[in-house]
C-alpha cells in the first residue's frame, strides 16, 4: 500500500469523508507491515508536534486503515512515538510459577472429597497420596508447603468454599470434675447437634482424635440408651471415661446405669472451664455442620443416617481424614502455647503409641485395622464417601418433600 501522497491533515479530512462506507483495514496484513505502516505515518506527519484536534485525525486514519481498536492505536502511537515500533516479547506473568493448573485442579479436587480441611491436614493427605498409595500424578501438589496451599486457594482456577461452625450449649446437670485421659486411649467427649427433627451424638477420643457419629430421632432414655450402646462398640478400643458438657441427653440416670454397668467414669465439663470439652465441639462444625449442613431433616431417615455413619462416615473419619496434634511450648512467661506442626490420621495416632497392642478390645488387631485402612487411598475412599453421601440427601429430600407440612407446622 503506498499512502504517500497524503501529505497534510486536510489531505486526511478528505480521505476519510470519502472512506466512510469502505473497509480499507490492513487486517489480513502481517503484524510486521501494520507496525510499519503506523511508523511511517507517524514520522511523515511529525505526529509529536501536532495539535491535539489534528492529532485526533491521525488516529482515526490509522484506525480506519489497520482495523485495531481505539485502545490499541493510542498504545501502539505511545511506543511508536518512543522508539521504532516492533512486536514486544512475550514475559510470563508469574516467571516462579511453579504449580500448574493440573496441580491446582487437584488439590480443588481433594479439599472437595474432603470439605476443605486446614492446609497442614490437607498436605499431609497430599502426601500420603504420593507416599503411601503410589499416586504419581500427585508427586508435584504433594510438595506444596502448607502456607502456600492458602494461596494456591486464591488461584483463579481454584474455587473458593465457606464453612460454618456450631455453637455449644451449657446445661448444669451432672458431676463436675475434669476429663481425665491418663495419657492413653479410651476417654471419649461427647456432644448432642440437633438439626431440627434429628440430633447427631458426636464422640472424640481425646488422645487419638478418634471419632464416632451416632443419629437419633429424639433426645430420650428410650433413643440414647442404644445409640450409646452402638457407639462405645464402635471404638476398637476400651473406653474408660465417658465426659460430656451439661446437656441433659448424656447426663441423666439411664446413662449413668448404663456407664456404671460397662465400668466408664462418667465426667462432665466444669463451670467457666469451655476447653474441658473444646475438642468434640470444634469437631461439631468441622465435622458435623460441613458434612451434614444445618437444613430441615425427617426423623424418619435415622436409620438410613446411621447406616451412612457406620460404614462410610465414621471409617472416613478415623482412617482417611488427617487431624493435627498440638506440641504444647511453655514460654518463659509460663504461658503455654499450642503449635499445630503433626497432622496424621487417628488410627496412625492410635498405632504410633507405646505398646498401641494392649489398648485394643479382645478380637480387634491391627491386620484387622490395617486392611480397612490401607484398601483403599483417601481420595479414592472419599469419592465413594461423597456418592454415598449424595444417595443419603436424595433419600432425605424426598422425605422433606413428603412431610413439608410437617416443617411448616414446626417453623
Amino acid at each position: 500500500m503506498n499512502d504517500s501522497r497524503l501529505n497534510n491533515i486536510n489531505q486526511l479530512k478528505a480521505f476519510l469523508k470519502g472512506t466512510q462506507k469502505l473497509d480499507l483495514s490492513l487486517r489480513k496484513a502481517s503484524l510486521e507491515k501494520r507496525y510499519k505502516f503506523i511508523d511511517q505515518t507517524i514520522d511523515r506527519f511529525q505526529y509529536k508536534y501536532l495539535r491535539k484536534k489534528d492529532k485526533r485525525i491521525i488516529l482515526c486514519y490509522l484506525k480506519k486503515l489497520t482495523g485495531y481498536r481505539k485502545a490499541q492505536i493510542h498504545r501502539l502511537v505511545k511506543r511508536s512515538c518512543q522508539g521504532k515500533l516492533t512486536k514486544s516479547k512475550y514475559k510470563r506473568t508469574n516467571p516462579n510459577r511453579e504449580y500448574s493448573s493440573f496441580d491446582i485442579k487437584l488439590l480443588e479436587k481433594t479439599d472437595e472429597l474432603h470439605c476443605r480441611l486446614s492446609e497442614k491436614a490437607t498436605k499431609e493427605i497430599l502426601r500420603r497420596e504420593v507416599e503411601l498409595f503410589g499416586k504419581e500424578k500427585y508427586q508435584k501438589i504433594a510438595q506444596v508447603s502448607h502456607a502456600h496451599v492458602s494461596n494456591l486457594r486464591h488461584h483463579s482456577v481454584y474455587r473458593n468454599a465457606w464453612v460454618n461452625h456450631t455453637k455449644a450449649r451449657q446445661i448444669q446437670i451432672g458431676i463436675t470434675m475434669p476429663p481425665e485421659n491418663h495419657g492413653k486411649p479410651g476417654s471419649i467427649k461427647v456432644d448432642a447437634v440437633h438439626q431440627r427433627d434429628i440430633y447427631h451424638i458426636n464422640s472424640v477420643d481425646e488422645i487419638t482424635q478418634w471419632e464416632i457419629v451416632i443419629c437419633v430421632p429424639r433426645i430420650t432414655d428410650a433413643y440414647m440408651e442404644p445409640a450409646l450402646k452402638e457407639m462405645i462398640d464402635q471404638y476398637p478400643f476400651t473406653i474408660f471415661n465417658f465426659h460430656s458438657d451439661r446437656g441433659g441427653e448424656n447426663i441423666n440416670y439411664k446413662v449413668a446405669r448404663l456407664l456404671h454397668k460397662l465400668l466408664i467414669k462418667q465426667t462432665k465439663s466444669r463451670a467457666s472451664h469451655p476447653n474441658d470439652n473444646a475438642l468434640v465441639e470444634s469437631k461439631n462444625g468441622s465435622v458435623i455442620r460441613k458434612n451434614m449442613g444445618w437444613e430441615y431433616i425427617h426423623k424418619s431417615v435415622c436409620d438410613n443416617i446411621n447406616y451412612y455413619y457406620r460404614h462410610w462416615f465414621n471409617p472416613y473419619l478415623n482412617f482417611h481424614r488427617p487431624c493435627g496434634f498440638p506440641t504444647i511450648i511453655v514460654e518463659e512467661k509460663g504461658k503455654r502455647k499450642r503449635i499445630y506442626n503433626n497432622y496424621k490420621v487417628p488410627y496412625e495416632a492410635l498405632k504410633s503409641l507405646p505398646k498401641a497392642d494392649r489398648y485394643l478390645k479382645k478380637g480387634i488387631s491391627f491386620d484387622i485395622l490395617d486392611t480397612i485402612a490401607y484398601k483403599m487411598s483417601d481420595n479414592d475412599f472419599a469419592f465413594i464417601l461423597r456418592e454415598e453421601e449424595r444417595k443419603l440427601f436424595n433419600i432425605i429430600n424426598k422425605f422433606n418433600q413428603k412431610h413439608s407440612w410437617h416443617r411448616k407446622t414446626k417453623s
